[in-house]
């Protein structure tokens, strides 16, 4: 019998995601959409999208981004930069930096 480990997250990643359900609920209410209409339209079961909307955060990202596109929630709009240039230039700034990080043996010292 394997035992299952329980998650913890942060106060701000909970936050986030009962947010974006939040978000999501709104958005399909001001569409005036049926949970049972949005879920067939994401292709997923009501039940998830009850747990999507509840800020569950054990939902499969793709599909919880999924149902935010579905209602005109916006994703990551942090100025008016097309979603594909934002893209470039984050893959760009990784293109910088090192493919690989390795795991330092030193303690990190983080008394200033």
């Amino acid at each position: 019998m394997r035992k299952q480990i329980s998650r913890t997250y942060s106060r701000s990643t909970r936050e986030a995601g009962q947010l974006l359900g939040n978000l999501i609920r709104l958005g399909r209410k001001e569409r005036r959409m049926t949970q049972a209409e949005l879920a067939q339209r994401a292709g997923i079961s009501v039940g998830t999208l009850r747990k999507i909307e509840q800020g569950d955060l054990k939902c499969e990202i793709g599909l919880v981004f999924e149902a935010a596109v579905l209602v005109g929630v916006k994703l990551f709009e942090v100025d008016p930069i097309p979603m594909g240039l934002l893209t470039e230039r984050v893959e760009d700034k990784l293109a910088l930096l090192p493919k690989r990080i390795d795991k330092h043996d030193a303690e990190a010292k983080d008394d200033f």
